[in-house]
């Protein structure tokens, strides 16, 4: 059986319709990053993606040709995920302002196994660029550690995320937590439904934000 990390990690992947607060450990992935609408079609957010899935099922298929990948186990290509935020005059401001989507800035990702190393990275960027015939130059092999985080799922489509955020904040201050943006930690989706074949009132969106304890 490959290894499901939605299964193996549901409380990450699967939590429920009332925020919780997780620790969420170091996770590496292969992400690119970029700016603008992700609803334009051809744009660079759905380049972007089409790039995060050929390294990583050039990853997965590893097993079926010449390049051997140290300490490699099958496993299921994990969901799609974001880290999103807004800036004016170069800093990360607040909240969203969904009505300009031309000025969402975006790191897309997709988790991959911990036995990736950078050098296996650099064989599936370039393997995929050749299969694919497209340029995955722009894929980056990210380390992130998110740790203490307020989260939920939302239900429903994108636009109607607002709402549900503001219940996820209001927990977590309430609760004795500090919302903690930076340019390290950011805004965070994970997208368990595709818009493309799932109707918008059923899509599934994990929604993560960066706490600290309030100590005062």
């Amino acid at each position: 059986m490959a290894f499901d990390y939605k299964k193996k990690f549901k409380e990450f992947y699967l939590p429920e319709t009332k925020p919780q607060i997780v620790h969420v450990p170091k996770m590496q992935f292969v992400a690119v990053q970029g700016k603008g609408n992700p609803n334009e079609e051809d744009g660079e957010y759905k380049n972007a993606l089409a790039v995060l899935y050929a390294i990583s099922y050039t990853i997965k298929m590893s097993k079926m040709g010449d390049h051997r990948i140290e300490g490699y186990f099958d496993f299921v290509v994990p969901p799609l995920e974001g880290f999103w935020w807004q800036e004016k005059d170069g800093v990360i401001v607040p909240g969203f302002d969904y009505k300009d989507k031309s000025s969402f800035n975006w790191i897309s990702v997709i988790r991959l196994p911990d036995f990736v190393t950078q050098k296996d990275f650099g064989w599936a960027r370039e393997s995929a660029s050749v299969k694919k015939k497209m340029d995955c130059s722009r894929a980056e092999l990210l380390s992130m550690e998110e740790g203490d985080c307020v989260q939920i799922m939302h239900k429903g489509s994108y636009d109607d995320e607002p709402s549900t955020i503001k219940v996820m904040d209001d927990f977590a201050t309430a609760n004795g937590w500090l919302l903690d943006f930076s340019t390290t930690r950011l805004h965070h989706e994970i997208y368990l439904g595709d818009p493309r074949k799932t109707s918008p009132e059923n899509l599934k969106t994990v929604i993560r934000h960066p706490v600290r304890k309030n100590y005062e």
